[in-house]
């Protein structure tokens, strides 16, 4: 069973930084995507950057230049700077796995979510 560990959120200060981690774990024949996508109280879950294997990374207009992803072998991060208040939000991990069990088929995971608070 595959699944998806998030941490590092938390309250910070606007300006601030904080790194969020997605750990994958379980059987896994390959990742093909890992992204992070947010939703604020009374909004839709959208998203933040993703990672695809071999197409690159594509991030939100609105965190270009202050948050970046990243990732090593089974863990995806983001590290977001100059936090602001307006991106305060949980924020989930996303994958797009190949299993062990079914290497042609791709199934999606989602992280529990984690909460990021800004405070002005």
């Amino acid at each position: 069973q595959v699944q998806l560990v998030e941490s590092g959120g938390g309250l910070v200060q606007a300006g601030g930084s904080l790194r969020l981690s997605c750990a994958v774990s379980g059987s896994i024949f390959s990742i093909n995507a890992m992204g992070w996508y947010r939703q604020a109280p009374g909004k839709q879950r959208e998203l933040v950057a993703v990672l695809t294997t071999g197409a690159g990374v594509n991030t939100a207009d609105s965190v270009k230049g202050r948050f970046y992803i990243s990732r090593d072998k089974h863990t995806a991060y983001l590290q977001m700077n100059s936090l602001k208040p307006e991106d305060t939000a949980v924020y989930y991990c996303n994958a797009h796995i190949s299993p062990v069990a079914a290497p042609t088929a791709v199934d999606i995971y989602w992280g529990q979510g984690t909460q990021v608070t800004v405070s002005s």
